[in-house]
């Protein structure tokens, strides 16, 4: 049986961060999305919001996401400028 629930030192092991990083990013709201369970308020991670959170950030980068690549694009015209005499 596969786990659903990651606590932070093993969510920042599952992402190849350090924990304090996690908790930096979840005081400045950035990051994976997390939240407190149990009567202790322990901070949880989701493994599947991990993983789409992920994704998310592959499709953000221009280096994995090909579409987002300014190489790939057509170049602009520029207007034409009015020349002064």
């Amino acid at each position: 049986m596969r786990q659903a629930f990651l606590k932070v030192k093993d969510a920042a092991d599952y992402l190849g961060l350090s924990p304090h990083t996690l908790y930096v990013w979840r005081h400045r709201r950035n990051g994976p999305p997390s939240f407190r369970m149990g009567p202790r308020g322990r901070v949880m991670y989701r493994i599947e919001a991990l993983d789409a959170w992920i994704r998310e950030q592959e499709q953000a980068d221009s280096r994995s996401n090909t579409t987002l690549s300014p190489l790939d694009t057509a170049p602009q015209k520029r207007s034409d400028y009015a020349t002064s005499a």
